[in-house]
């Protein structure tokens, strides 16, 4: 409805406005198509609006001062942006890793016998990807040593349900890190786990201060976006 409403507006007089109209109503237009992969469109759509608004107002100036050099230049924009990751020579280093870190009213021994046990996911995740992301759910595994699995379910939201199995590869004294197995589910069509390393220290009486950092493969691109 709100693309048929769109649509029957008074028509655009400039390329710039053309532009961002046209891409209003084919993201709207996506949504009963996509179903829940609508999320992927709500997520490009700055980068699509961004994209449009800027070779909108390159044509729009270069209109105004009859420049055809300057139109040229704008329909080479959209092609050389869309050839990051088309071949690995065109593609940036796709290894990522973000850490979080946090002071906890644990002892170092609580936290490593919080580790040890089976994960739980009690706390809500952020509104954002409360949306339509597969949600971490029942997990299975337990224990430290070397070898040690750890299940978890991913289900709801975009995709079918999957496991994400991640192994206990290397253990110390105030560390241990995960190694990632296998990923059925939807998450692998964004990214590739490899790593999960927690460390942790004591920072005063009951008070242990937490590491706990992911390694990945981003598999999407551009990579600034």
């Amino acid at each position: 409805m709100l693309a048929i409403i769109l649509a029957l507006t008074p028509r655009a007089t400039s390329a710039t406005g053309t532009i961002v109209k046209g891409l209003t109503i084919c993201l709207l237009m996506s949504g009963p198509i996509l179903g829940e992969g609508f999320i992927c469109i709500l997520m490009a759509a700055p980068l699509f609006y961004l994209v449009g608004i800027i070779i909108g107002l390159l044509t729009d100036r270069a209109r105004r001062r009859q420049d055809s050099s300057v139109l040229r230049v704008v329909a080479l924009l959209p092609l050389l942006a869309g050839l990051e990751g088309v071949t690995p020579g065109l593609t940036f280093p796709t290894r990522e890793e973000v850490a979080a870190t946090r002071v906890v009213a644990a002892t170092p021994a609580e936290v490593e016998l919080a580790l040890a046990q089976t994960p739980s996911f009690p706390r809500p995740l952020p509104p954002f990807l409360r949306l339509k992301f597969p949600r971490p759910g029942r997990a299975a595994g337990m224990g430290l040593e070397p070898g040690a699995l750890r299940v978890v379910r991913f289900a709801g939201g975009e995709g079918k349900p999957g496991d994400l199995t991640l192994r206990v590869a290397e253990r110390g004294p105030a560390s241990v890190t995960f190694e990632a197995v296998s990923d059925t589910s939807h998450i692998a069509h964004w990214l590739t786990w490899r790593s999960s390393r927690v460390t942790w220290r004591p920072v005063g009486a009951h008070r242990t201060e937490v590491t706990w950092s992911v390694a990945y493969d981003r598999e999407l691109d551009p990579a600034w976006y």
